[in-house]
């Protein structure tokens, strides 16, 4: 399989909200304040009002379900949504917890971003797969998204 960078995403988490405890793990919920994205094809900004929901499960595993309104440089709207694994060694997710600086290298971080757009210069995100790999920093994590080819 190939694969070609579709853009570059960092997002800008508010205030997590904490549920805690739930019957598969626990929850947290964080709204999107803002980001930006750009790439070969598309560029522009996160619009506030999505949201990323975590559950970290027994086993340690962190999964992701982000969901994102972009709106690109010439005024079309694009709904996102990915989901996705973060886990590794003890150490490196505490001293990600602590808002270190974390080689993205040293942890799993992948996700399966999909889009839906009305607008005919984007259909083309209407019809693809991809994958991003993720690093996560403390002002929000940068997803590398790659169209599937």
């Amino acid at each position: 399989m190939e694969s070609r960078l579709l853009m570059t995403l960092q997002v800008a988490v508010a205030g997590p909200h904490k549920i805690g405890a739930v019957p598969h793990g626990m929850r947290v919920t964080a709204p999107i304040a803002s980001g930006h994205f750009e790439g070969p094809r598309l560029r522009g900004k996160v619009l506030p009002g999505g949201g990323d929901w975590t559950l970290l499960r027994g086993d340690g595993v962190l999964e992701l379900d982000l969901r994102l309104t972009l709106e690109t440089d010439d005024g079309a709207l694009i709904h996102m949504t990915s989901f996705g694994l973060r886990h590794g060694p003890p150490e490196v997710i505490a001293a990600i917890a602590r808002g270190e600086r974390v080689d993205p290298s040293t942890y799993y971080f992948r996700t399966t971003p999909r889009f839906e757009t009305g607008h005919p210069k984007y259909a083309f995100l209407n019809r693809l797969l991809a994958v991003s790999s993720g690093d996560r920093r403390a002002e929000g994590p940068i997803y590398t998204i790659d169209e599937i080819l």
